[in-house]
């Protein structure tokens, strides 16, 4: 019997890094391809190569982690057609599965099955395109919605977008910094991580501040969530 297969990048056992779920062990599965370029990605060896896997061999790797959680992540997961399959299995065996998206591509399918982290492109990303308005409507009230704040420019955007009328603000919304230590020079500034608190205190936003747990752990050199 022939079982759906997924082009998986990697997987591996660490502490979630980020989210309302910062300091959770997960299991991590990274999907091979997508189909944007941000300036401030962190896993473009995502991008391609890695290999073919079924859901059970995929099922079977997660298995001695013994974590509770898996995110699926990428590159872009959902633009895999079989994503909202390994994403039914592992609920069916138990998990409680999250999924990392740009939001640039429809999240109705998975919206079901998974907590949807939906990572909002900001200026900087030189991505932002948009599309992530219309899987407003898909989304649950556990899922979250994040800003990666590359810029100064990056904060008053996502003011604007999570000022809007259809933006849904019962949601957690996560702002993540990129601060200027950390940027990829010539392509953004950055942002202080003081200037960002401060600026959210003194809006008065419904927002929550997060940085990075697992690279504050283990190094500015490790990728993802």
């Amino acid at each position: 019997m022939a079982f759906p297969d997924l082009q998986i990048t990697e997987i591996f056992h660490s502490l979630q890094g980020e989210t309302s779920l910062t300091g959770e062990r997960f299991s991590f599965i990274r999907l091979t391809g997508c189909n944007l370029r941000c300036t401030y990605c962190d896993s473009a060896y995502a991008f391609h190569g890695g290999k073919r896997m079924s859901i059970p061999e995929i099922l079977d790797t997660v298995k001695p982690h013994e974590t509770k959680h898996v995110l699926l992540t990428g590159g872009e997961p959902l633009l895999q057609r079989n994503t909202k399959e390994l994403a039914r299995a592992l609920v069916s065996q138990g998990y409680a599965v999250s999924i990392e998206t740009h939001g640039e591509v429809s999240i109705e399918a998975i919206a079901p099955f998974a907590r949807v982290i939906m990572d909002i492109k900001t200026p900087s990303s030189a991505m932002s395109r948009g599309e992530f308005v219309n899987n407003f409507k898909f989304l649950k009230p556990s899922d979250e919605i994040k800003f990666v704040i590359a810029s100064q420019n990056d904060y008053f955007w996502a003011r604007d977008v999570i000022s809007s009328t259809d933006y849904p603000n019962s949601l957690l919304t996560l702002f993540s910094p990129v601060q200027p230590a950390k940027m990829a020079p010539g392509k953004f500034p950055g942002v202080e991580l003081k200037w960002l608190a401060e600026k959210i205190i003194e809006d008065k936003l419904s927002v929550r501040l997060q940085t990075q747990l697992h690279k504050a752990i283990w190094g500015s050199d490790v990728t993802g969530v």
